[in-house]
């Protein structure tokens, strides 16, 4: 699969390696320090997987660019999407794209529910259904791919874990949009509160460092380094947060703006 990055759609549309599809595209390779897509060296259980939890998130520009090209194929982005759903295959992408930036600027975490689109608004929701064994998984669509005919979605690694066919790689599914008209996103609920904001992930703890610092400078939410095991190595992950309510996370996000930072990506 193919998918467009973050930095990429703010210029042009650059193509990008992704899960079952091997490329040669040097630009590719530089981008992502690991050159064939795989799971992570730290397996989970379909259990330790939480679905995405659907809100009516702002849809921006960024990430939705329509209409726009690939491979000579000309998509445009759906705007009467709420009534869509689709059969077809699904496979997954993980460790090669885990800690870098999706479509939106998000940050692509390969434990979390989330999916890449080719049609659909950035960020929406889906519930995706497991046809051949009736497992389903909600997750947050925020990035563009897969750039296949055969194939309808991309999902996560962890998504594809409950699902039940990351081994296997690819699955028929049922994908249906989580419709959120009417879901108030500045609720408050705790299992449905954004508190943290992710900036950055890297190998490096110094470069990780280096983000924190600049980040506690323009920010008066604390900035700190979450650790995580990723590809047998360790990865660090700046993080936001916690803040108290919506309108906070929104003076956040507003700071990091005029700042030139991403948004970031959004977590409970």
């Amino acid at each position: 699969m193919l998918r467009l990055g973050f930095a990429t759609l703010l210029a042009a549309i650059l193509l990008q390696a992704c899960t079952m599809a091997k490329t040669t595209d040097t630009t590719q390779e530089s981008r992502y320090p690991q050159a064939q897509d795989a799971a992570p060296v730290k397996t989970i259980a379909p259990e330790d997987v939480v679905d995405a939890i659907p809100r009516a998130d702002p849809i921006l520009a960024v990430g939705n660019k329509s209409p726009y090209t690939v491979n000579h194929v000309t998509y445009e982005i759906l705007e009467d999407y709420r009534s869509y759903s689709e059969r077809g295959t699904a496979s997954w992408y993980g460790s090669k794209f885990h800690g870098h930036e999706t479509s939106n600027g998000e940050i692509f975490d390969l434990y979390q529910a989330s999916a890449a689109h080719k049609t659909l608004p950035i960020p929406s929701y889906a519930k995706v259904t497991n046809l051949d064994n009736g497992r389903s998984v909600i997750v947050r669509v925020n990035d563009r791919g897969p750039f296949h005919s055969d194939r309808v979605i991309d999902l996560s690694y962890g998504a594809a874990v409950k699902l039940g066919y990351m081994e296997k790689g690819t699955a028929s599914v049922e994908v249906t949009v989580v419709d959120v008209t009417g879901v108030d996103d500045r609720r408050d609920a705790p299992s449905g509160h954004y508190r943290y904001l992710q900036l950055g992930a890297y190998g490096s703890q110094a470069s990780a460092a280096q983000l924190q610092a600049a980040l506690a400078g323009i920010l008066d939410a604390p900035v700190f380094i979450s650790e995580v095991d990723a590809n047998g190595g360790r990865l660090y992950r700046v993080r936001v947060g916690p803040v108290d309510n919506a309108d906070a996370m929104s003076r956040v996000q507003q700071s990091l703006a005029q700042a030139g930072y991403s948004s970031g990506q959004l977590l409970p």
